[in-house]
């Protein structure tokens, strides 16, 4: 028996793993001093927590410990990155880059920035969702100082270029940046290897705490460098002022540890379930298309296009399966999702998709029971359905 209701929407946010929770609970009510009060032993507990944490956050992205900086979260990760490149390289350029299918804590700054005065080429991509190198060498300029592409979108899952493009970036002496929320510890990751001067991480999307986040900010070769957002004490190298929500970073860095350890197997058993999920719908539904890339993809997404129907009410029928119609971030919006538009699927059709987002704690039999009330659910809202009963009517003639 299934408990319900069965939770698939792990892009959104996940469940705090209890091995992260148990090691943020002392800095609650035991070790809860301010990291930054380093004269007594309170506050250099919280510092060596904090410290540990940071070496934990770096080792999941191949990086330096120094090169960590903590945040509130992705949003403002990437809200750093993107302005604090813009500010600081002024004087050298004023040309940025990024991809249609970003997240809007990417587009929604670039907005911004436009509206100050800056340059932005916004990249189309194909009809996986996918932008090429050479897509993105075309589009540089003498004045470009910031390429950002997300390296794992999180509506349809696709995985971009990541290392070819930071090398690009890197040949040409234009920074990179990457959102990585959906990417990290799922997929390897290494700044290194694959050119990436700056990356935004989230804790809530690994099974760690809400409110606390990440920016890689590489400090050799070359050295970035970064205008804070705002001021006021100085902490993270003076790159994001505020007392460090000491519990949070404690969870956030067993997080990711537990990522680094478990990535591979978790990996396989996600992708097995990915494909019993969409198997299971697609073999008894017709008219459904898979978004996204059907080969570079995170292994725990699955977002379908559900022709003929609506996927608000498809929803509503299906209650007992958390699912979302798109990012968590926009799903208030009446608009279909810019992602799904983007790779030319029609508006009805972005209309009538769902995003499934398979986590650590998702069963076979929690799948299986997603498969029957999608199944129901569907065929229910296409009984109903005057454009459905007339593709069948002409299928028939």
């Amino acid at each position: 028996m299934v408990k319900t209701p069965v939770y698939l929407d792990n892009h959104a946010t996940t469940r705090v793993d209890p091995r992260v929770l148990t090691v943020m609970l002392p800095y609650f009510t035991e070790q809860y001093g301010n990291a930054a009060s380093r004269q007594h032993v309170f506050g250099q507990k919280a510092e060596e927590a904090v410290d540990l944490a940071r070496v934990q956050v770096a080792e999941l992205i191949g990086a330096e410990a120094r090169t960590i900086v903590f945040t509130s979260g992705a949003t403002e990760s990437d809200n750093l990155a993107i302005k604090g490149v813009a500010a600081a390289y002024r004087k050298k350029g004023d040309h940025l880059i990024s991809v249609a299918t970003e997240h809007n804590a990417i587009l929604d700054p670039l907005r911004r920035l436009e509206r100050d005065g800056y340059s932005v080429t916004i990249l189309p991509v194909d009809r996986y969702g996918r932008v090429s190198a050479r897509q993105v060498e075309a589009a540089l300029t003498d004045r470009t100082i910031l390429v950002s592409v997300m390296a794992a979108n999180n509506e349809i899952g696709t995985l971009q270029p990541i290392g070819e493009i930071g090398r690009l970036c890197k040949s040409r002496g234009v920074l990179f940046h990457t959102d990585a929320v959906q990417a990290a510890g799922k997929i390897p990751l290494d700044v290194d290897v694959m050119g990436i001067d700056l990356l935004s991480l989230s804790a809530h999307k690994m099974y760690g705490p809400k409110g606390v986040g990440a920016l890689y900010v590489r400090r050799r070769d070359p050295h970035v460098r970064l205008e804070p957002l705002f001021d006021g004490g100085g902490h993270e190298r003076g790159l994001r002022s505020g007392t460090l929500p000491v519990p949070n970073i404690v969870g956030f860095g067993k997080a990711c540890e537990l990522c680094a350890a478990e990535m591979g197997d978790e990996a396989k058993r996600l992708l097995a379930l990915h494909e019993r999920l969409r198997t299971g719908i697609q073999d008894q539904l017709e008219d459904t298309t898979l978004h996204g890339c059907p080969t570079e993809r995170l292994p725990n997404n699955v977002n379908l296009g559900f022709a003929y129907i609506d996927g608000g009410a498809l929803m509503t029928l299906m209650r007992s399966v958390a699912v979302s119609s798109g990012s968590a971030c926009t799903s208030a919006s009446d608009e279909p999702s810019h992602v799904l538009t983007a790779i030319g699927v029609s508006d009805e059709l972005a209309r009538g998709s769902i995003r499934y987002g398979l986590g650590r704690f998702t069963t076979p039999e929690e799948v299986n029971y997603a498969v029957e009330e999608t199944v129901r659910a569907v065929q229910h809202l296409r009984a109903i359905s005057p454009e459905y009963e007339l593709r069948r009517s002409a299928t028939i003639v």
